[in-house]
């Protein structure tokens, strides 16, 4: 029976692997070039169990889907993620992304309308739509101290809050009687992503 989930809610594929070899390896690209790999770059991964190669492109939804196929095609990863924003993408564009993906067994942590939401979720439970421009505004305010868009010490300032963060995005998306990226706003699934590197967090 095949998969009948959309593929944004898809579990990660996990290649069979020989006895011989013991240790993971991830790709993330993201669509940000800075922002989004500093903050995954921050976990701190047992390199003895896993090997994490992030790449940050400032490719566009579908653009950056290919430019993972194109990785992917030059070595076996046990998971292949794809990081990206709604933005002000067109739909089309947008949720071709999701298919290709999926057809090419590439995970993808989305954010509608951008990575900034999942720092937002960590401070409060945010269900009403959110213009990207105002997020900066609001993360300046609840931090207590102006927010650095490409910051190196990110994922350390929100560590302590990183439960309440998975905790509300997972509650977005229960918000939702039917799951639709494209139009869900606001939404996430970059929690997916935290709770699979989670898994080998020293």
């Amino acid at each position: 029976m095949g998969n009948n989930k959309p593929p944004w809610q898809r579990q990660p594929h996990r290649r069979n692997v020989g006895t011989r070899e013991l240790r993971k390896s991830f790709l993330i690209v993201c669509e940000g070039e800075k922002t989004e790999p500093k903050y995954f770059q921050g976990f701190r991964i047992n390199k003895n169990v896993v090997e994490i190669s992030i790449k940050g492109f400032g490719y566009n939804t579908r653009s950056l889907v290919n430019a993972a196929i194109s990785l992917k095609e030059e070595r076996d990863y046990d998971q292949v993620w794809c990081v990206f924003d709604r933005d002000s993408f067109p739909a089309q564009e947008f949720n071709a992304a999701f298919e290709i993906a999926a057809n090419n067994d590439i995970q993808v942590a989305y954010s509608n309308e951008a990575f900034e939401l999942w720092y937002l979720l960590h401070f409060h439970f945010y269900e009403s739509a959110i213009k990207r421009k105002e997020y900066w505004k609001i993360l300046t305010k609840l931090p207590g101290h102006k927010y650095e868009k490409n910051s190196d010490t990110i994922y350390d300032e929100l560590l302590n809050l990183q439960s309440d963060a998975r905790r509300n995005a997972k509650r977005l998306l229960s918000n939702y009687t039917q799951s639709n990226p494209e139009r869900d706003n606001p939404s996430t699934t970059v929690h997916l992503l935290v709770e699979e590197l989670n898994k080998y967090v020293i």
